[in-house]
């Protein structure tokens, strides 16, 4: 890319990669370490024409949550975690929840959007829960969020 004079790079983040639901440490490290890792190397690749785009999806239906349901089945069921985790996939095996998820060819259009455009945003939020989730951990504070959080999770 620097030796053309251009380029574009396109990491996919998460929504959770600036907010956070229980249990998921492991994952939201991850996309924390993305999201700055993105805004660091959009600054580096500049001078040589070279942009740097995040995507945030938020629920896509894809089989992320039966492949992650599986695994907290796996390892967290019998642990010191396990009322948290009995909580948590009860919360997440509810069927509306998919039902409200983004369907992925939907999303599609997100990242054609952010590959083609001649000036990309630095990020695109989008998929279900995205937008309003973020937007109430960032306006709203962490009070706030970690209530909605505890209300949800209960």
């Amino acid at each position: 890319m620097r030796a053309q004079g251009s380029g574009r790079i396109i990491n996919v983040s998460s929504m959770l990669g600036r907010v956070f639901v229980p249990l998921g440490a492991w994952y939201h490290a991850t996309k924390h370490a993305l999201e700055g890792w993105s805004d660091c190397l959009r600054f580096e690749t500049a001078p040589f024409n070279i942009q740097v785009v995040l995507i945030q999806p938020g629920a896509i239906k894809t089989e992320f949550g039966d492949v992650m349901r599986a695994q907290f089945r796996t390892y967290c069921g019998d642990t010191a975690y396990k009322a948290q985790v009995d909580r948590f996939l009860k919360r997440m095996d509810d069927p509306r929840l998919m039902e409200r998820a983004t369907d992925a060819e939907v999303f599609a259009k997100v990242f054609l959007e952010a590959a083609t455009t001649r000036k990309p945003r630095r990020r695109y939020a989008g998929g279900s829960m995205a937008r309003p989730v973020m937007f109430l951990r960032k306006w709203f504070g962490d009070g706030v969020y970690e209530f909605v959080l505890r209300r949800a999770f209960r």
